[in-house]
């Protein structure tokens, strides 16, 4: 449940409560996932938070829509609809046969990798999530107050986007073809059926007739249910369930090396500043001295044996001191330390792991025949799979220049503090022995620059030698790749040049895939006023597709039927507390001969208000009623629960555009709460 101040709360069915959490945001829809392990929830700024059912934690935040989500429905591959030859297509992720877990997000010393997205505080949890639902290919539909509904496999992975506003809507009535667009819509609620096939949903807003816009008035606002083609989900679900595998696990690992290349760059900014704090004091006492003479100069003077100048000594027995160069080089072995880490545990593996479902990916596109049609691009796969190969040769180069920055600033520090524990034992111009050549080096070029900072930052730009380039430029060439210049960019660099290679390769299935799900049938259900529009997305209504009975023992020919219930708002058609129930809209629309369309009218007793309702399995309506607070029945409530098979369904037309709403052809049915037809319930709380 959701609370008016959007708190979350989950109980079993004795209403033992499990866990209360407050997202911080405005709830304004949820949803089970189809094995029951996650609860998604829709947020009034666009996000869907995917919880744990477990402990309530939250493995997901997605970023989906622009405004509020009124509605969620996650749809599973109904088991009964899978062939022999689909089973033979089955894809294997091979990626374990080769490689350890995945890395998860790194954690070391208190600090945070940044907003990613993903609850690293529950790690176990997110990988449990990611490897259990990758077992059943299930879509996630949400639905926004602005008329969009987007797609999402397994929850994460976005592919596809629809705008009802934009929608084309065909309607063949009487021999001929008329256009229509709906305007301002706002979706109620969707239902993707199990075989994936098709989508019902309702939403409300002005149907504008696009042959001759004269005919619109104030009728055609009104809340309409629309019927739409997803077979594009059903006849490619194994190319989809194997690109979608492989893509959702590398933006999950994607966002590691984001953390990674974060926590890096925190980790050893925090030690520099420290180093750079202590010795800024240096160049102010050379200052104050009267002299002309830089750090560099002084501490070459006193490696090369030559007199201790006096702002030196100052700085090295006085300002530093042998405590304040410890903790500079605890802290500098520190960082060092958790570089190697971070690189070892979280960034290296990620990249290759990353590299190989790339690789993976790539295959995939080139086998045009079946992964051309959801749009995985061969030529898109060759970019992206170079740049992460470059990405790798940057981890590489990192690890590198990280070790080489260390172990200079261990001598460089180790020989500073023999010579501030000779200082201080006597004044002297006696030097420790060190190997000069090392911190001559450190001296030119690390003492005020920051190779492993620069690798960190994208705005960093490398200089080589002409002959350097050339070589790298033959070495590269003979790989077979064409990117010459990569050793001029940062690590960062290189993988925000990956990312944007990710980005365009993925929106090619999510656009290919949004461009083939079209409209299919229009169904006018009541009108509202334009003030009522918004406030009829929260009108009772469910929608929900049933098994066929006639397919119930035959795999290889999967049918249902979908059923629509909604509460008619009072006086619109002239009709008062009515609720309807209808029958095969979808088959409707693909039968163009005979109409199959049917439903019934259910009238609720007049002491009665119908506060909610939903379709159950087995062909179940359940109704809540709330006793009205003007009736002897007030505080009064039932649950009342009828299997659709014992009411009479009549059938009924749909023509356009002489009457845009048909629904009172339908048989009007008096609800007795006292008759044996239905299960009926007292409810012991007002509602």
């Amino acid at each position: 449940m959701v609370t008016d101040d959007s708190k979350v709360l989950l109980h079993r069915f004795n209403w033992q409560r499990l866990w209360t959490i407050s997202p911080g945001k405005c709830i304004t829809s949820i949803c089970w996932s189809p094995d029951g392990k996650i609860v998604a929830l829709g947020t009034e700024d666009g996000f869907v938070l995917l919880h744990d059912v477990e402990n309530g934690k939250m493995l997901r935040s997605i970023k989906s829509h622009d405004v509020a989500i009124i509605c969620l429905n996650w749809a599973e591959d109904e088991p009964l609809s899978r062939t022999d030859k689909e089973d033979l297509l089955s894809y294997e992720d091979r990626t374990t046969r080769f490689f350890p877990p995945a890395p998860v997000m790194p954690r070391i010393g208190g600090l945070n990798s940044g907003d990613t997205g993903l609850a690293d505080e529950n790690e176990e949890a997110i990988q449990a999530f990611s490897s259990a639902s990758c077992q059943r290919f299930n879509i996630l539909c949400t639905g926004d107050k602005d008329g969009c509904i987007c797609f999402s496999i397994f929850g994460i992975f976005p592919i596809g986007k629809i705008n009802i506003n934009k929608v084309p809507i065909h309607v063949q009535s009487s021999g001929k073809r008329t256009s229509y667009r709906l305007q301002d819509v706002s979706i109620s609620k969707v239902s993707l059926s199990r075989n994936l096939h098709q989508l019902v949903l309702l939403c409300s807003g002005k149907l504008i007739n696009t042959d001759n816009l004269s005919l619109s008035n104030d009728l055609s606002v009104g809340v309409h249910c629309l019927h739409l083609d997803t077979s594009i989900f059903s006849n490619r679900k194994n190319e989809l369930h194997q690109v979608s595998q492989q893509a959702s696990s590398i933006q999950d690992l994607v966002e590691v090396v984001r953390a990674s290349i974060s926590m890096m760059s925190k980790q050893w900014s925090n030690a520099m500043n420290l180093f750079h704090e202590k010795f800024s004091a240096l160049p102010s006492l050379l200052t104050a001295h009267g002299m002309e003479s830089s750090s560099e100069d002084e501490f070459m003077s006193l490696l090369f044996g030559t007199h201790t100048s006096p702002a030196l000594h100052q700085f090295l027995v006085s300002s530093l001191g042998e405590a304040g160069l410890k903790r500079i080089a605890k802290t500098i072995e520190s960082a060092g330390r958790e570089l190697r880490i971070v690189v070892s545990e979280h960034l290296q593996p990620a990249v290759e792991i990353i590299s190989f479902r790339l690789a993976e990916l790539r295959g995939l596109a080139r086998w045009r025949s079946r992964f051309q049609n959801i749009g995985l691009d061969e030529k898109l796969m060759d970019g992206v799979t170079e740049r992460v190969g470059m990405l790798v040769v940057q981890v590489e180069r990192f690890s590198r220049v990280a070790a080489t920055v260390l172990y200079l600033f261990q001598n460089f520090l180790s020989w500073v503090l023999k010579c501030v524990k000779i200082l201080l034992s006597e004044p002297t111009d006696q030097v420790p022995s060190t190997n000069s050549e090392l911190v001559v080096i450190f001296l030119k070029f690390l003492l005020d620059k920051d190779p492993i900072k620069q690798l960190l930052e994208t705005d960093q730009i490398f200089e080589w030698d002409i002959d350097t380039a050339k070589h790298v430029e033959h070495l590269v060439v003979f790989g077979g790749f064409t990117d010459t210049k990569f050793l001029e960019r940062s690590l960062a660099k290189q993988f925000s040049e990956l990312e944007e290679s990710l980005k365009e390769a993925f929106l090619m299935p999510f656009t290919t895939v949004s461009s083939q799900i079209h409209c299919q049938g229009l169904l006018p259900l009541y009108p509202v006023t334009s003030s009522d529009a918004l406030s009829s997305t929260s009108t009772p209504a469910s929608i929900a597709f049933y098994k066929d009975k006639d397919s119930q023992h035959n795999a290889s020919s999967y049918s249902s039927t979908d059923y629509i219930c909604f509460k008619i708002p009072d006086g619109s058609l002239n009709l008062r507390n009515f609720v309807a129930v209808i029958k095969d809209f979808c088959n409707s629309c693909s039968t163009s001969n005979t109409p199959s369309l049917s439903g019934f009218l259910l009238h609720i007793p007049v002491e009665y208000e119908c506060v909610d309702l939903s379709l159950y399995k087995d062909n179940q309506v359940v109704l809540l009623l709330s006793g009205k607070s003007s009736s002897e029945n007030a505080g009064r409530s039932w649950m009342v629960m009828l299997q659709t098979e014992n009411l009479s369904f009549s059938q009924f037309s749909r023509t356009f555009p002489a009457n845009y709403y048909n629904l009172q052809e339908l048989e009007a049915l008096e609800l007795q709460l006292d008759t044996d037809y239905g299960k009926v319930r007292s409810v012991p709380h007002p509602l």
